[in-house]
């Protein structure tokens, strides 16, 4: 039985597999007009998994592609000799790999030009590929074939030494140009920094002729086909909210998609006659954003290499207005290059998904931030099981009024929170307290994909119901009436007819309230929390 693949390549003959037929046309096209393409995406996005598909597919087209697949992963410390002796071994190892899968044997003359051939530098190396190209077409003349068209896909490419880098790309770039060099007839380049992020001489990039290939996240019908090839195979169905959840909650990032299959069809247990249904998916979701995890343990490291990404982060979530998608801030430009954040369809920044954005506030808020003992009033013997109704729901009312007690009751003390930025203490404490008590229930919390542009939405999936509420920073009159107005068109998007709105305000001299209104159809409560600025003079 296959499986669905989280650790490195996914292959066909052992995994469940999204075809990508449509980006696979593009890129052979693109190949056969002889284009050098370049792939730079984040790590576990499907890229190597895709360019190998993608030339298997080429060549099963046309015979007469001969594909070499190179890896520069473990290149990065290598001399230049050791580069150039390294690239030629696995040239040489690809070439017999793909004549041994013909079913072929090289000419004497291609074996003998391969074992006296050295490689030592660009030079050798563009003079190489152009006699390769004609004992390759001299052994495929004498087969009846046309003369070939040598592929050369290179992954992991942001593994290649600082020192061969420049001259590397512009024999490339030497060869893509000319008239009379045609091998490599098409280049494939796959990693996670671009080629301006490794052009170290900060000088002009030698490589201005690439063809960017963008991979996109799956979309929902890629997701649904994948999950329904292992319901043809094993007869489990998912239910319909499961796949929209899935596709929601990781906004089709191939390995949390993947992962999230993963748990559900063989780390819970669920016997195979039982459909998966969203109680299972809450388990499942869970489990991948607590446990041990590759993905999520990168995501977290890379959002932890400076202090500012934080800073940063956080502001992306409390500037209404947005923040600028720009990739010549060096700072943004790493968080893309990392996958954290992307490019929304306004040009602005916006965390990936919401599995991210719940990891990442997990990550930035203190694992004890010294006011647990705050939470409840003296007079609260049940903690939090004390806010479920006699019928087991929750009781949203009285949790967040006890939320905006207790910032009034620990005052100053939000202010010794350690390591986390003034502005950004209200939501990591609320964060904190639902997340606590969504687990001290049984319930989960989660993130909205939309979250961003000021706001921050979050929902507890309790016994089948959720509580969206919905949090920002104090900007006026006029935007608190325009959150109202947002969060209900997304309440009756989510078919909600109640909703939680927190504001937390800032301002030396606030203004607290609470309201309840029924706006639209939809019970809306509105709380604006003040948050201290500064501890009160002693004097």
């Amino acid at each position: 039985m296959k499986s669905f693949g989280t650790e490195g390549r996914v292959r066909p003959e052992q995994h469940y597999i999204v075809p990508r037929t449509e980006e696979i046309t593009d890129f052979i096209n693109r190949v056969k007009n002889g284009k050098y393409v370049v792939l730079f995406a984040p790590r576990q996005t499907g890229k190597t998994t895709f360019f190998r598909l993608a030339l298997e597919a080429l060549v099963a087209e046309d015979p007469t592609y001969f594909p070499i697949q190179l890896d520069f992963q473990t290149m990065r410390n290598a001399a230049p000799a050791t580069f150039y002796d390294q690239l030629y071994y696995q040239i040489n190892r690809q070439i017999k790999s793909v004549f041994q899968k013909r079913g072929e044997v090289p000419s004497e003359a291609l074996t003998q030009f391969l074992e006296n051939t050295t490689l030592t530098d660009h030079f050798s190396m563009e003079a190489f590929f152009e006699n390769l190209e004609t004992f390759l077409d001299n052994d495929f003349r004498n087969q009846g074939l046309a003369s070939t068209k040598v592929v050369l896909l290179i992954d992991e490419f942001d593994g290649i030494p600082q020192t061969v880098v420049s001259n590397f790309l512009y024999s490339l770039r030497q060869v893509y140009l000319s008239d009379e060099m045609q091998c490599p007839h098409s280049v494939g380049i796959v990693g996670v920094r671009s080629i301006a992020q490794l052009d170290y001489d900060r000088s002009v990039s030698p490589f201005n002729i690439q063809d960017e290939f963008r991979l996109p996240n799956f979309t929902l019908e890629q997701v649904q086909g994948l999950l329904s090839q292992y319901t043809d195979e094993v007869g489990q169905a998912f239910a319909p909210e499961v796949v929209e959840s899935i596709h929601k909650e990781t906004a089709g990032q191939p390995v949390l998609v993947n992962g999230l299959a993963r748990i559900l069809t063989e780390n819970l247990d669920i016997p195979k006659t039982e459909p998966i249904t969203m109680a299972h998916f809450l388990k499942a979701h869970t489990q991948l954003v607590r446990g041990r995890n590759i993905n999520i343990q990168h995501l977290t490291t890379n959002i932890r290499r400076d202090r500012r990404f934080e800073t940063l982060l956080m502001n992306i979530m409390s500037h209404e207005e947005g923040l600028d998608f720009n990739l010549r801030d060096e700072h943004i430009d790493e968080l893309a290059t990392y996958g954290v954040i992307v490019e929304d369809a306004d040009g602005m920044c916006q965390i990936a998904n919401p599995i991210y954005l719940y990891c990442i506030m997990q990550a930035f808020k203190p694992t004890m931030n010294g006011l647990e003992q705050e939470y409840f009033h003296e007079d609260n013997i049940d903690g939090f099981r004390g806010y479920l109704t006699a019928t087991g729901q929750i009781d949203m009312e009285r949790l967040l009024d006890n939320f905006r007690d207790f910032i009034a009751r620990a005052g100053f003390k939000i202010l010794q929170v350690p390591d986390t930025p003034q502005e950004s203490v209200g939501h990591h404490l609320l964060l904190t307290y639902l997340d606590l008590f969504a687990r001290s229930v049984g319930g989960v919390l989660s993130f909205e994909v939309g979250t961003g542009r000021g706001r921050m939405d979050l929902f507890i999936t309790h016994k089948g119901q959720k509580y969206i509420v919905e949090t920002k920073i104090w900007r006026g009159s006029v935007r608190y009436q325009a959150g109202k107005r947002q969060l209900i068109a997304y309440l009756k998007l989510e078919n909600v007819v109640r909703g939680y709105y927190v504001v937390f305000d800032h301002r030396r001299d606030p203004e607290p309230s609470v309201e309840t209104e029924e706006l639209d159809g939809v019970v809306l409560r509105s709380y604006v929390i003040p948050v201290m600025q500064e501890q009160p003079s002693s004097e």
